[in-house]
């Protein structure tokens, strides 16, 4: 593992009682940095309050309580993704989840039309996704599940995506949007506040696959959705760090949520990448306060956990 930048201590403070809610770490279906109760003692030790465990390819919610009673002083928090491995657009795991207290779902990722179409490229120099590597074995295995489809030829979200997203409301889980594309993405978030789903986040809107338009992420937030600001999408390169906050300051703070997105081998520490990212905030001139918003009023909404004390 190369060597990484060391979080400051006024970052520390700043994000201390934040929830990560986007982290990949093991077990996994491929190589991460570190396992989910290793995790649990590391961020006890430097102030956050919890996670949620993302994995694209099988639900975690069982792992994230077996992580509870194990770490007591750490909320990890299970979550599902609906792609082909399971099920799709499947309201029944999504229900099973929700009964075992997964907090959030999210609509398709690898498996997403918008994903297995996108012929957006990366930046000169950036890092691809592991998954890539993950989704090309199995494709020349020919093991290649169905797209999971999200809206008709007519624009219109399907029939199956509401009973998610009703299953969704009554659980008051998280839904987030996955890789869909941006009307994709506009369609769904409509859909849910329709449906009565409380807390909507569009992940990584900055992302190669996504590359939601300032204009986009201003109709969102002015539907509800909070926007999600990864660590990783600037710092493997998939959007400069200058355009990252220019988004932020053009949607407003108050829309937006940090998280890492951590967990590769290559990348830094997990439990750091909200304070590195604190700091490339305050270097950039974002007031102290500001990003208590994003990394912890915000994430902690996302986790249903009273404000800290």
């Amino acid at each position: 593992m190369s060597e990484h930048p060391a979080p400051s201590s006024a970052a520390r403070e700043l994000v201390a009682g934040a929830y990560d809610t986007h982290v990949h770490v093991a077990p996994d279906v491929m190589e991460r940095r570190i396992d989910d109760l290793s995790l649990a003692a590391r961020f006890a030790a430097v102030g956050l309050a919890g996670f949620v465990l993302k994995s694209h390819y099988v639900t975690t919610a069982e792992r994230a309580s077996v992580v509870r009673a194990a770490a007591p002083g750490v909320d990890a928090l299970g979550a599902i993704t609906l792609n082909g491995s399971m099920g799709g657009m499947n309201p029944a795991a999504v229900e099973i989840a929700g009964r075992l207290g997964a907090r959030v779902v999210w609509m398709p990722t690898v498996d997403s039309r918008n994903q297995r179409s996108s012929t957006a490229t990366d930046l000169p120099g950036s890092k691809p996704a592991m998954w890539g590597a993950l989704q090309a074995d199995l494709h020349a295995q020919g093991i290649v599940p169905d797209v999971v489809e999200v809206v008709g030829a007519d624009g219109l979200v399907l029939d199956q995506v509401r009973k998610v997203l009703r299953v969704i409301a009554r659980h008051d889980m998280v839904l987030a949007t996955g890789h869909l594309s941006a009307p994709e993405i506009l369609a769904v978030v409509r859909a849910a506040k329709q449906e009565g789903v409380r807390r909507v986040v569009v992940t990584h809107p900055e992302f190669t696959s996504q590359r939601l338009s300032v204009a986009q992420q201003q109709e969102l937030a002015a539907a509800g959705a909070l926007l999600e600001r990864c660590f990783t999408t600037p710092f493997t390169g998939k959007v400069s760090w200058e355009d990252l906050f220019a988004n932020i300051r053009a949607v407003g703070v108050t829309h937006s949520v940090l998280s890492s997105d951590l967990g590769q081998p290559f990348n830094p520490p997990v439990e750091d990448g909200l304070a590195l990212f604190a700091d490339r905030l305050l270097a950039a001139g974002f007031a102290a306060e500001e990003i208590r918003t994003m990394a912890v009023a915000n994430s902690r909404f996302l986790a249903a956990a009273p404000a800290p004390a």
